[in-house]
């Protein structure tokens, strides 16, 4: 019996993959201005599918929207639009809420996330990461 109807066992996974990174997504911050209409918009869901595949690339709005097949200035229009933010603070965004949940559900260093969303040294993650939630990741994560 064919069960894959089809697909290749990494087309499943991809596919499982994808739907739950879909309800994950339901809960970022984001999601209360407008991330379902970003998920369809044209512009904004491949520069998105880029910064949440690997939040530790140093993503630039050039690279974004390159990614999207549009000028620099009309992905930053749409983001602030249909996001009501500019790409790279979506980004550094997206980059918290990622940290917040490594740091929640492993034993990962607070260096090894720092370099995992993005960030060349703790020191600058650590800051980042206090002017987000008002403690420092160590204190964050005792709590």
């Amino acid at each position: 019996v064919d069960t894959n109807h089809g697909e290749t066992p990494t087309g499943l996974v991809r596919q499982l993959l994808i739907e739950a990174l879909k309800l994950h997504l339901a809960s970022v911050p984001a999601a209360e201005s407008g991330f379902v209409r970003a998920l369809h918009d044209p512009v904004v869901a491949p520069a998105l599918a880029r910064m949440h595949a690997d939040p530790g690339t140093k993503w630039t709005v050039a690279d974004l929207a390159e990614a999207a097949n549009v000028s620099s200035s009309l992905l930053d229009e749409r983001f602030r639009t249909v996001l009501g933010m500019p790409p790279i603070r979506y980004l550094t965004t997206w980059r918290m809420h990622v940290a917040q949940d490594l740091l929640r559900s492993t034993d990962a260093s607070v260096l090894a996330v720092s370099r995992r969303v993005g960030y060349d040294s703790e020191e600058a993650f650590s800051r980042a990461f206090k002017r987000k939630h008002g403690t420092s990741p160590g204190q964050w994560r005792r709590r």
